[in-house]
């Protein structure tokens, strides 16, 4: 299954230890999403499309309330790259 470059730089930040925080109403509707990178940083490259695209495609998954983090299926989608680490 293809998947887009958007797609795909997300889940490799995501497979280096990456997470996607959602930001939540006080009664529980997501009004948006924090995107960090192994390192921390915010990243502004996901939105809550691409979010929910990626939770469709079970690429990633929250449990226990913690971030969304990539799941093994998001592991066989992502293409490996090189990093320049």
């Amino acid at each position: 299954m293809d998947i887009s470059r958007d797609e795909q730089r997300v889940l490799h930040a995501l497979a280096q230890g990456g997470r996607i925080a959602l930001l939540k109403t006080e009664t529980g509707k997501v009004t948006g999403l924090e995107f960090f990178n192994r390192d921390g940083w915010l990243m502004s490259n996901c939105s809550l499309v691409l979010f929910r695209k990626l939770k469709a495609r079970k690429a990633i998954k929250s449990s226990g309330g913690q971030p969304y983090r990539i799941t093994r299926r998001g592991l066989e989608l992502v293409r490996s790259e090189v990093d320049n680490r």
